[in-house]
């Protein structure tokens, strides 16, 4: 990762400097900055790979920073993961509105965590440049399912990314009248949602002949095995915990499925 330069925009120095450490470690080219005003600066001079932003800090926050990237077209498409002691909804909207890709907060925060977000900007699709798989892609409608806006952003943003057509809803019962009236070829399915949930989703989904043969993807904040079990008996082709998968890797469970069912 040499060829890679993460700027750190974080004015905590115990978290900046295990963050800087653990980073130049790993191989990157890490630079490290401790208020908004430095940070804008190191980025428009060194153009990073990638930015790890914190937003409470002197000089200009996280936002000023943002806006001010927004307004750059050098700087606008750099990826930024959000650190942040906050994990409130407004502020995650907020931030998500800004065109942020990720988010740590503070009190969870452990660095191979960032690690494994970071590979998600940093490390290109294995079948990225791959002409063939890229076109079948471009045909797929993948449906995701998912009442948390942070989550349904970073999914349905990274399966578009991967080339897919994507579509999202925010409840079962929105969900089961896209499964309706879109017929996707895949479903990313969350199961406690407002509304209807995602076990009684699939299990109409199953119950109609028009739609009962869409592959299910279940990811769930739920893990037992009674849980699991239940929703392959409904009928889901997977069952993903969301503490266990990366996003990375729930991409590549999507496309094995989708070659497993012929549609890839």
């Amino acid at each position: 990762m040499a060829d890679k330069k993460v700027l750190i925009i974080e004015d905590e120095r115990v978290l900046g400097e295990i963050l800087f450490t653990k980073l130049r470690r790993e191989g990157y080219d890490a630079e490290w900055a401790q208020d908004g005003e430095a940070g804008l600066a190191a980025m428009r001079k060194s153009k990073p790979d990638l930015i790890l932003l914190d937003i409470v800090m002197p000089k200009k926050d996280g936002y000023d920073v943002l806006e001010d990237m927004h307004k750059d077209e050098s700087l606008k498409d750099i990826p930024v993961i959000v650190i942040s002691n906050s994990g409130q909804p407004v502020e995650i909207e907020r931030i998500l509105k800004m065109g942020v890709k990720d988010y740590v907060i503070k009190a969870q925060f452990s660095p191979e965590e960032v690690l494994t977000k970071m590979a998600n900007y940093l490390t290109p699709s294995k079948h990225e440049n791959i002409p063939g798989v890229t076109s079948a892609k471009n045909n797929i409608q993948i449906l995701v399912v998912e009442d948390d806006q942070f989550l349904s952003s970073l999914a349905t943003g990274q399966l578009a990314k991967e080339g897919y057509k994507v579509s999202s809803a925010f409840d079962g019962e929105w969900g089961l009248k896209s499964v309706q009236e879109k017929k996707p070829d895949l479903v990313l399915l969350d199961i406690i949602m407002p509304v209807m949930n995602g076990f009684e989703m699939l299990k109409r989904m199953k119950a109609d002949p028009a739609t009962k043969d869409i592959p299910v993807i279940i990811f769930s904040n739920l893990g037992q095995d009674s849980e699991i079990e239940e929703g392959k008996q409904l009928g889901a082709d997977d069952f993903l915990v969301k503490a266990k998968f990366t996003l990375r890797e729930v991409m590549d469970k999507i496309e094995a499925l989708l070659k497993k069912k012929g549609k890839l």
